[in-house]
């Protein structure tokens, strides 16, 4: 793989020659400061790993748009790629080891001479280096030492998967320099799923990892888990009139196992009563008639969270469907429905234990009061402790943005886009 040396590289980012692929990634507005931060990438690079012929990487989080707690019952999910990254720099090395050092984190270094999980890295970084290279591996594809400097300005403890993210850019370098680009984006994906389950130790669906791998907007039906249905919808979002606002509502993430656990263990109990393991392979047929008939053989809040599953994987299907029509509008009004399915039937939006601190409530009406009639608003991700998500008209966005803050705190609403390209090699 051609790749050139750090200087030149730097010069050629100072005298513009990558601005139309930054663009492309951050708007015509982020040139400025993804020149910025790219040289000093670079700079970082030469500084821990020296002078070298070096190619240059991204890959992007993800945000979750439709299907709130779906996957894990086999469902469908609608995702999207976001202008917030983790880049990289890499070079070959010419021992047999990886070596990723990101910025704020100790380096991660993988001899590939032994490829089988390492219990004392289970939880760390290392071990999804370590993964991803044994998948790749195992899966016929070439792997081979190099070293990379990775910055990531994907916000944690948002909800945007900054770990993916992590995934895809590891796999997407490994493909580029030892594959000639061949594995797919799915594949990619996949490989990035199996060394956060295998290896770190953290079950994984495979929304995230395909989100950040595909770019654009990707909806997956989960209803064969082992060979998920991934399809790209085309949606020029910037033509849509509208940002995407992440709000991060202050919330306490600390101790809420216990209630993400019981949104899966209360589905499944309606599903086992179905004669099922999950909600998507129970023949619900009319609910409504069927739910006498539940009482008494589970609690009613599993009928209630059963309810909304059964509803928001029907919203991802309309709201592809509105998408590839250009239909944004309807788009939005399923947006909302999807979010007030949320906070009613999934209660997602405040741990039970603690109803008097409910941020994400209060981020949503202060949404509603706002965008009503003109934008759209909804619980992000897990829910619980976390974020809220809206789509703002651009004239209102000035105002939603002020007016957040001034409840939440600054820098509380970072306002995104929608990124059309998954991870790549920059050129």
């Amino acid at each position: 793989m051609v790749m050139t040396d750090c200087k030149t590289l730097m010069k050629q980012i100072q005298k513009g020659s990558y601005d139309d692929v930054f663009s492309g990634l951050y708007g015509f507005d982020g040139v400025e400061s993804a020149r910025s931060r790219y040289i000093r990438l670079i700079r970082s690079f030469t500084e821990y790993y020296g002078e070298k012929p070096v190619a240059l990487f991204s890959a992007p989080g993800r945000t979750e748009i439709g299907g709130n707690h779906t996957d894990h019952q086999n469902g469908r999910v609608l995702a999207a790629a976001i202008n917030l990254d983790i880049i990289g720099v890499a070079s070959y090395s010419d021992d047999n080891i990886v070596r990723i050092k990101s910025e704020g984190h100790s380096e991660d270094s993988v001899g590939l001479d032994g490829l089988d999980p390492v219990s004392v890295e289970t939880g760390h970084s290392a071990s999804l280096v370590r993964g991803i290279c044994s998948r790749f591996a195992g899966l016929g594809y070439k792997v081979g030492g190099f070293c990379a400097y990775t910055v990531s300005d994907v916000l944690k403890g948002s909800g945007l998967s900054s770990s993916a993210a992590f995934e895809v850019i590891t796999g997407t370098i490994i493909n580029n320099l030892f594959n000639e680009a061949k594995v797919t984006p799915i594949e990619i994906a996949k490989i990035g799923q199996y060394a956060e389950t295998v290896f770190y130790g953290k079950p994984s669906g495979l929304m995230d990892q395909t989100a950040s791998a595909s770019g654009g907007f990707v909806t997956i039906d989960f209803k064969d888990p082992d060979n998920p249905a991934v399809e790209k919808v085309d949606f020029d979002f910037e033509k849509s009139g509208h940002s995407l606002c992440i709000v991060n509502c202050g919330g306490n993430h600390a101790n809420l196992n216990d209630e993400y656990a019981s949104i899966t263990r209360e589905m499944r109990s309606v599903a086992n009563i179905f004669g099922s393991e999950k909600l998507r392979e129970a023949d619900n047929g009319d609910f409504l008639a069927k739910i006498a008939g539940l009482r008494g053989k589970c609690n009613d809040r599993a009928i209630l969270r059963a309810g909304h599953f059964f509803a928001d994987n029907e919203r991802v299907t309309a709201q592809v469907k509105a998408l590839r029509a250009g239909d944004f509008d309807k788009f939005k009004e399923i947006i909302i429905e999807s979010g007030n399915s949320s906070y009613k039937y999934l209660q997602n939006i405040y741990p039970a234990p603690d109803a008097e601190n409910q941020s994400v409530s209060l981020a949503l009406m202060v949404s509603e009061i706002l965008l009503k009639n003109i934008g759209a608003w909804r619980v992000h991700g897990g829910g619980f402790g976390g974020t809220i998500q809206a789509f703002v008209p651009e004239n209102m966005l000035n105002k939603y943005r002020a007016v957040i803050q001034s409840v939440f705190g600054a820098d509380s609403c970072y306002v995104l886009k929608v990124r059309n390209s998954g991870g790549i090699k920059l050129s």
